[in-house]
Parts: C-alpha cells; sequence; structure tokens
C-alpha cells in the first residue's frame, strides 16, 4: 500500500497561508544550504492538495509547470473542469485517499489544504511529516493542524536545518512499535 505523506512549510506560530491565502512570505525565506527536497521529490509521484493552495501557489509560480511529472489531485467542492496538469476531485477525502492506496506507485504527498491535512490526521492515514518552520510570525490565517479529534503520539526521525527553515520530520508509529513500549 502506498504511503501518505506531508512535507510542508509553516510560520513559526503554525500558519500554511495568511488570512488572504497569500503564500508569498514562504517565497520571501532564504532557502540556501541543504534541502530534503530533492530526496524526498523522487519517492513522490501523486501530489494532493486543496483548491485554494493549487491556485495560490499558481499564481506565484505563474507558466511554470507545478510539480513536473506527477500526478496531481485537486480537491474542490466549486471547480469541475479538466485541466492540463491534473484533475479536479470532490467527495470524502478519506475514501478517494483509500482508493489511491491501493493503485500501483509511490508516494502520495499532501501539499496543503488545512482541512484536508486534518481530516486525514483523524483518520490517521498520514504516514510521514515533513513540516518545515519559517521564522516568520502571521498572527493569523490558515493553520496547518486545525482542531480536531486526533491525539497522536509520533516517532522522531530527524532535524534539518534548510537556510532559515528548520525542518522537523516524524512519522507514523506503527502497532508494533508501540505495543513494544
Amino acid at each position: 500500500m502506498r504511503k501518505i505523506v506531508f512535507y510542508g512549510a509553516i510560520s513559526l506560530d503554525g500558519f500554511l497561508a495568511d488570512e488572504q491565502d497569500n503564500l508569498q512570505w514562504l517565497f520571501d525565506t532564504d532557502l540556501a544550504g541543504v534541502s530534503t527536497y530533492e530526496a524526498f521529490d523522487k519517492d513522490v509521484d501523486t501530489v494532493v492538495m486543496g483548491r485554494v493552495t493549487y491556485e495560490e501557489t499558481k499564481k506565484i509560480l505563474g507558466d511554470e509547470n507545478l510539480f513536473p511529472g506527477k500526478e496531481k489531485i485537486i480537491f474542490s467542492r466549486t471547480e469541475k473542469e479538466e485541466l492540463e496538469e491534473g484533475r479536479y476531485v470532490s467527495g470524502d477525502t478519506v475514501t478517494i485517499l483509500e482508493e489511491l492506496q491501493k493503485q500501483a506507485g509511490d508516494s502520495i504527498w499532501i501539499v496543503g489544504g488545512g482541512g484536508l491535512f486534518t481530516e486525514l490526521v483523524m483518520a490517521d492515514m498520514i504516514d510521514e511529516f515533513w513540516i518545515q518552520i519559517a521564522p516568520v510570525l502571521l498572527g493569523k490565517g490558515k493553520r496547518l493542524f486545525e482542531e480536531g479529534k486526533y491525539r497522536k503520539r509520533l516517532e522522531f526521525v530527524e532535524t534539518t536545518q534548510m537556510g532559515e527553515l528548520t525542518e522537523l520530520h516524524f512519522r507514523k508509529i506503527t502497532a508494533n512499535k508501540s505495543n513494544t513500549r
């Protein structure tokens, strides 16, 4: 079964985007030096995100191809048309991701969408978390971890410094590991 992973950045105060869904604060962050992205990217062939995350990222990238060579699944309650670089889906997030997991392929990357992410965390479907923390305070916006019923302990893997970002890598504790503790 394919892994579901989250790889993304948040502000120091826990926001994915500001109040206007803007992500420019992230693109203004110095990312010089070590990066885990290239190694992470090699193990991913499907990218999943919400419509707002997709639209905001496209605004910043302009004509540049978003996640080239990867299948793009965009959750939307309103959009239905076909995309050149992906497809819109709607429906139960957990059911759709369970079906994707059964298909042949590499890891499934949850890029963004706080609500989408929260549903998957509550269903205990995120296998690994790579969270980069930027030295930015936004004060308000869209949180990565929305309120929900998902109290869990994760296994620490490593910390990596990437320019101004500090990356925390965790993975879900499997039943075998939690039984031995």
